[in-house]
């Protein structure tokens, strides 16, 4: 006889709350259902490093007695979703800011907007999920939890920074999850976790902070959804996006994206890219995506090929990447200094080497280093903005490799080369931070699995403020070429 926890598993988002506002399932079942998903399958892929169950019951009872009271709910009602253990809060959950071993009892009486804006459309937040230190890199490992492991083959990472929430999603231990996004931290992890991850346009979502409210801009930063399928991620977007008076820089105007991915894309234009003029791709990737991107043409779309114009080379960006967002992790650890933690003394050991270096070079920045580095960003806007004044995306891997194994130190990296040519470890082998140079809506699609039996993904970019057109042409590849069915690897997944 089937589990209820094993029929909902792979359920969506708007599928789990239509049968909640229905009185199909009660939201203390659904929740009941899923915390003992997690509490089977989590150990075996590390994606959650917090779960309050106790929290998560009582908010799922008092969801019910809404239900059976006939009050009106809104549309995440009774569905349950998780938290990334980053700059990432709920009230009393600790916040270790990925993995910091200082930080396992830090627990701040802070909410993000993303808690914020989900939890008042009735969504019930079960945990957080694993990152990275200080979300600095693309792959998901840390000294305090260890690495996630990627639900398609436990023995691979899933990526980050996002990684334990991708991890969760594509484990069918969520239906949706929380991502932040400062150099593709939503797509890395969806692309290797075989998921859908959007990282709308900047200033879509609004990005709270403080004592700092302008920190989000170099690089771009973002929030918002992971979900396995378009349509969830379009509610999800419908649900967090609109003006925050505590934002200086945000949209003004609030959108319903829920028709979006019903669009036709007939007619459009889409550049193709295989490897943005710069980037080593892996023959395993480079063959998936460029028989994928072709898919677009069943649509009625137009696919040509592009050059970007891009002088600067693949590892000159990834450092420059580095540097932009060590000034943002310099902030940081500035701030821990006011709460007696000193990462830059007694307790540096708690960070990685990498992260270390990095931040010992974001002190030493100068007031010229940042304007030569602002240059050399603009040069990827212009390239960006010159193929969107011919086209209405821009479409490449979203990654230049397959998930890279898990390691045993709490520092797994990402490849140190690809096709011969060394690469920048941390993010070199990402293609998706130009978008956070440049501010353009993104999202990964699953494209299918390589040879190695890994998922891969296919990054489309839109125009700037698009991110309709972008859930247009992710659900017209996602029509054209599901990928539910891929669900059944992870689904089957020994766990013993």
């Amino acid at each position: 006889m089937a589990r209820l926890a094993d029929e909902l598993a792979y359920q969506g988002v708007a599928e789990i709350a239509g049968r909640i506002r229905r009185k199909e399932l009660s939201p203390v079942e659904v929740i009941e259902a899923f915390l003992q998903r997690i509490e089977e399958r989590n150990p075996s892929i590390n994606a959650l490093t917090f779960v309050d169950a106790d929290g998560a019951m009582a908010a799922a009872r008092a969801a019910e007695r809404k239900v059976m009271a006939g009050d009106e709910v809104g549309p995440l009602h009774g569905v349950p979703g998780v938290l990334k253990d980053l700059f990432d809060f709920k009230p009393g959950w600790p916040a270790t800011l990925g993995g910091i071993r200082a930080l396992k009892d830090f627990r701040p009486d802070l909410t993000c907007l993303f808690a914020e804006r989900v939890e008042a459309a009735g969504a019930i937040l079960l945990g957080k999920a694993n990152s990275p230190t200080l979300g600095f890199r693309g792959t998901c490992d840390n000294y305090l939890f260890g690495p996630s492991r990627n639900p398609f083959n436990p023995e691979y990472n899933t990526g980050g920074s996002s990684g334990g929430s991708a991890g969760a999603v594509a484990d069918g231990l969520v239906p949706f999850a929380e991502g932040t996004d400062g150099g593709g931290s939503i797509r890395i992890p969806a692309a290797w976790c075989g998921i859908y991850g959007l990282k709308q346009s900047f200033g879509r979502v609004p990005v709270v902070t403080r004592p700092n409210a302008f920190p989000g801009t170099a690089p771009f930063i973002f929030e918002g959804p992971l979900t396995r399928n378009v349509q969830d991620a379009a509610l999800l977007l419908t649900v967090l996006n609109g003006p925050d008076p505590r934002d200086p820089l945000c949209l003004t105007e609030k959108l319903d994206f829920t028709d979006a991915p019903n669009r036709s894309i007939k007619g459009m234009r889409i550049a193709w890219s295989p490897d943005l003029d710069v980037y080593p791709v892996d023959p395993q990737v480079a063959e998936v995506v460029e028989r994928a991107v072709k898919r677009f043409e069943e649509a009625g779309a137009i696919v040509e090929p592009v050059k970007l114009g891009i002088r600067h080379g693949h590892y000159e960006l990834g450092e420059l990447w580095c540097r932009m967002i060590s000034s943002l992790n310099v902030g940081a650890v500035e701030m821990f200094k006011q709460f007696g933690i000193d990462f830059t003394g007694a307790q540096a050991e708690d960070l990685p080497p990498a992260l270390r270096d990095w931040i010992r070079k974001g002190y030493e920045l100068t007031g010229l280093d940042l304007a030569r580095d602002q240059a050399i960003r603009t040069e990827i806007f212009d390239a960006i903005q010159g193929v969107m004044e011919r086209y209405d995306f821009l479409v490449s891997p979203t990654l230049a490799c397959t998930a890279v194994p898990n390691g045993t130190d709490g520092d797994t990296m990402g490849p140190e080369e690809i096709n011969g040519q060394k690469v920048e470890r941390l993010i070199g082998w990402c293609m998706t931070y130009f978008c956070n140079f440049t501010g353009h809506p993104a999202a990964s699609v699953p494209a299918g699995l390589a040879r190695n039996g890994l998922p891969v993904g296919m990054q489309i970019m839109g125009r700037r403020h698009a991110d309709a057109d972008v859930l247009a042409a992710s659900a017209a590849f996602e029509r054209l070429q599901p990928w539910a069915d891929s669900y059944r690897i992870p689904a089957g997944r020994p766990i013993g």
